[in-house]
C-alpha cells in the first residue's frame, strides 16, 4: 500500500528536475487555460450575433453552445484514462490542434452545421486541455494541490475578463459590424493559442503522481466507485452548472433585463473570480476546503436568486458579485479535494469529476434556451411558430421575463448542496478536521522525464 493519511501540510517531495521546470510548465498551462475561457466568454457575447446573422431561435443558439460543454466531457472521458499513456504531451498537441480548427471553423461557418461543428472542436481541446493540465499541476505540486489548482483556474474566470473586455472594446469601435464582428472576436484566441503552442513544443513531461506512487490501473478504476467519490461526482454536476449554466446567458440576458452592456457583467463577475482563486490557498488553510464549498454553495443560492429577478443595473450589480462570490471556488476546489482524498483515482479521477461536470452543463444549455423561449413567446402572446418567426422584433419585456425564468430553474442546484457539503463539513468535523491522503513515492518509479 503506497499511501497515507496526513494533514494538510504533509506532501511529497518533487525531484530537482521538476522544481527546476515546472515553472514553465505551470505557466504554458495557465495561457492554455485562457484560450479555453476566451472562447466561452466570446461564445456567450456573440450569442445574440449568432441568432440574429443565422436566423436562429435561442433553443438552437443554446443547442450550438451544448458542444462546448459535451465535447469537453468527450475529451475528458478519452484523454482522463489514457492519460498515462498517451502522455500528457500528446494531449496538449491534440488541444492545440483542436481549438485551431474550432475557431477557424467558427470564423468561417455558413450556418448551424459549421457553428456546431465549430464549437465542438473547440470543446474537445478545452477538454483536453483539462485532461493534460490538472494531473500535470497536481503532479508538479503534491504539497499545494488546491492552492495550485486554485491559481491555475484563476486564468478560467481570467480568461473570460480577457476575452469579454477584447468583446466589448470591438463592439464599441464597431470593428466588423454586427455581421463580421463576431469573426474578428473569434479570430483574436489565436494569438495565445500560437504563444501556448510555442511554449509547449518540445518539452517533457513528468510521470503521475498515481504511476509515481505505483498505484495500478486497476485500482485506479477501483477507487473511482468508492460512495464517497462518487457523492463527490454527484455535487461535481450540481456546482457545475450552478457556475457555468447561467455563464452562457448572463450577458444576453442581463443586457436585455438591465438595458446595460451584459457583457460587462460577465466581466465583473470573472474578474472577481480571479482575485478570489488568487488568495484561495491562505482560504483554504484558515477554513477548510469543505467549509468553502459549503460557504460557496449559499452564497450561490442568494445570488442565482438575485441574478434572476435583477430588472434594472443596480440590483444586477450586486447578484453578479455575490455569485461570483459564491461560485469562484467551486470548480477547483472540488478537483483538489478529489486529489487529496481520492489520490489513487489519479488522472481518471479528475478527468471524471471534469467531464461529469461539462457534460451536465451541456444539457443545461438548451434547457434554459428552451425555458427562455417557452416564457418569452407566452409573455408576448404568441405561439411558439410565431415567436419563432419574429427574430429580433420580440418585445423587450417579453425577452426580460423569458432570460428570468431560465435563471430561476436553477435556483434548486445550490440548495440542495448545501445541505451535502453541510453534511460533509460535519463529517470531516466528526473526525477531527479535513484530512489528505498522500501517495508515496514507488522507489522503482522512473525519475526522468517523459513525453
Amino acid at each position: 500500500m503506497n499511501s497515507s493519511s496526513a494533514g494538510a501540510n504533509a506532501g511529497t517531495p518533487v525531484s530537482d528536475y521538476w522544481l527546476a521546470n515546472r515553472g514553465i510548465l505551470f505557466l504554458a498551462s495557465c495561457i492554455a487555460l485562457i484560450v479555453t475561457a476566451m472562447s466561452f466568454a466570446i461564445r456567450g457575447d456573440i450569442m445574440g450575433d449568432l441568432s440574429t446573422n443565422f436566423n436562429l431561435t435561442k433553443e438552437q443558439v443554446g443547442a450550438i453552445a451544448g458542444p462546448a460543454f459535451w465535447g469537453f466531457t468527450l475529451a475528458m472521458v478519452i484523454g482522463g484514462p489514457l492519460c498515462d499513456f498517451l502522455g500528457m504531451g500528446r494531449l496538449m498537441f491534440l488541444a492545440f490542434f483542436g481549438h485551431l480548427i474550432g475557431i477557424l471553423m467558427t470564423i468561417f461557418a455558413t450556418g448551424f452545421w459549421g457553428l456546431y461543428g465549430g464549437t465542438l472542436a473547440i470543446g474537445l481541446a478545452n477538454g483536453f486541455v483539462e485532461a493534460a493540465c490538472n494531473p500535470l499541476i497536481a503532479t508538479l505540486y503534491p504539497d499545494e494541490k488546491i492552492k495550485r489548482l486554485n491559481l491555475f483556474h484563476v486564468w478560467f474566470p481570467g480568461g473570460i475578463v480577457i476575452g469579454g473586455l477584447i468583446s466589448y472594446a470591438i463592439s464599441q469601435m464597431q470593428l466588423g459590424g454586427q455581421q463580421h464582428g463576431w469573426q474578428i472576436k473569434m479570430a483574436t484566441m489565436l494569438l495565445p493559442l500560437v504563444i501556448y503552442g510555442l511554449m509547449f513544443f518540445g518539452k517533457k513531461f513528468p510521470a503521475t503522481e498515481r504511476v509515481a506512487a505505483g498505484v495500478s490501473t486497476a485500482e485506479m478504476f477501483r477507487e473511482c466507485f468508492r460512495p464517497f467519490f462518487l457523492l463527490f461526482a454527484f455535487c461535481m454536476i450540481l456546482t457545475a452548472v450552478t457556475e457555468l449554466g447561467p455563464g452562457q446567458w448572463i450577458p444576453n440576458i442581463l443586457t436585455v433585463t438591465t438595458g446595460a452592456s451584459g457583457i460587462l457583467f460577465l466581466v465583473w463577475q470573472n474578474g472577481l473570480m480571479a482575485i478570489g482563486r488568487t488568495f484561495a490557498g491562505p482560504l483554504v488553510h484558515r477554513i477548510s476546503p469543505s467549509g468553502i464549498l459549503l460557504g460557496s454553495a449559499v452564497f450561490s443560492l442568494i445570488g442565482l436568486y438575485l441574478l434572476s429577478t435583477a430588472k434594472s443595473a443596480g440590483p444586477a450589480w450586486i447578484a453578479v458579485t455575490i455569485f461570483a462570490i459564491g461560485v469562484c471556488f467551486f470548480w477547483p476546489t472540488m478537483l483538489g479535494n478529489v486529489s487529496e482524498r481520492f489520490p489513487k483515482t489519479g488522472p481518471l479521477g479528475l478527468a471524471v469529476m471534469g467531464g461529469i461536470g461539462m457534460l451536465a452543463s451541456s444539457f443545461a444549455q438548451p434547457i434554459i434556451g428552451r425555458r427562455y423561449d417557452e416564457v418569452a413567446a407566452q409573455t408576448a402572446g404568441l405561439t411558439m411558430e410565431q415567436y419563432k418567426a419574429m427574430g429580433d422584433k420580440i418585445p423587450v419585456e417579453a425577452l426580460a421575463a423569458g432570460g428570468a425564468a431560465g435563471l430561476q430553474q436553477l435556483v434548486i442546484l445550490p440548495l440542495i448542496l448545501i445541505f451535502i457539503f453541510g453534511g460533509i463539513f460535519l463529517y470531516d468535523k466528526s473526525r477531527g478536521g479535513y484530512r489528505r491522503e498522500v501517495l508515496i513515492q514507488s522507489p522503482e518509479a522512473e525519475k526522468s522525464p517523459v513525453a
